[in-house]
């Protein structure tokens, strides 16, 4: 698991500086999910793998002033890229690996991970600690801002069947790893799932 953290550091690492200039239309697209989440005001709410914050503010804007706003990310360079962009100010930002959260059992109601699910090093275990770490009946929204297929193209491959985000693979590791798929949506312009933590 070392060299898996270690590879998703260097990667990301090299990628941070520009991240947000590399992708300067999502913003929208990351507001739209986080609506579908259906957060409440004082509700707590982690973004698992938060990158460059990107999501922070619309999940600011939900849970209200008197919620609790968290940022989990493995790498260094994305936290302080989300701390030059001001994204700090909407939420705590943690330097922490996503499979072992330093957080009480049950102390979320939901759980927004864009783009996560698969630099996961061992995805079932990644989301059972989600699972532990939010209240049953809190929801998870695994999210990108472009579809399976867009993706895939982007990076000069076709989708295969055995791909970890394909509706058949993903609702039974959801399933095994404590959460009850509710919606599964993979368009060009979207990939959104969302899931409810098992009672």
């Amino acid at each position: 698991m070392s060299d898996d953290r270690a590879h998703v550091q260097e990667f990301f690492t090299a990628r941070a500086a520009d991240w947000d200039s590399r992708f300067p239309d999502d913003g929208p697209a990351y507001a739209a999910a986080v609506a579908e989440l259906g957060l409440r005001h004082g509700d707590r709410v982690l973004d698992a793998g938060c990158g460059t914050g990107r999501a922070l503010p619309p999940l600011r804007a939900a849970v209200g002033p008197s919620g609790l706003v968290l940022g989990a990310d493995l790498t260094p360079a994305m936290l302080e890229a989300a701390v030059r962009a001001g994204r700090d100010r909407h939420g705590r930002l943690l330097l922490t690996d996503v499979t072992a959260l330093p957080l009480r059992t049950g102390v979320l109601d939901a759980v927004f991970g864009a783009g996560l699910i698969s630099h996961l090093p061992e995805p079932a275990a990644g989301l059972r600690e989600l699972a532990r770490v939010v209240r049953p009946g809190g929801s998870l929204a695994l999210f990108h801002p472009i579809g399976r297929a867009a993706l895939a193209a982007r990076h000069g491959r076709r989708i295969t069947p055995d791909d970890l985000r394909a509706e058949s693979r993903l609702r039974p590791l959801l399933a095994a790893s404590g959460w009850r798929m509710t919606s599964y949506v993979d368009e060009d312009a979207r990939f959104l799932v969302l899931a409810v933590r098992a009672e």
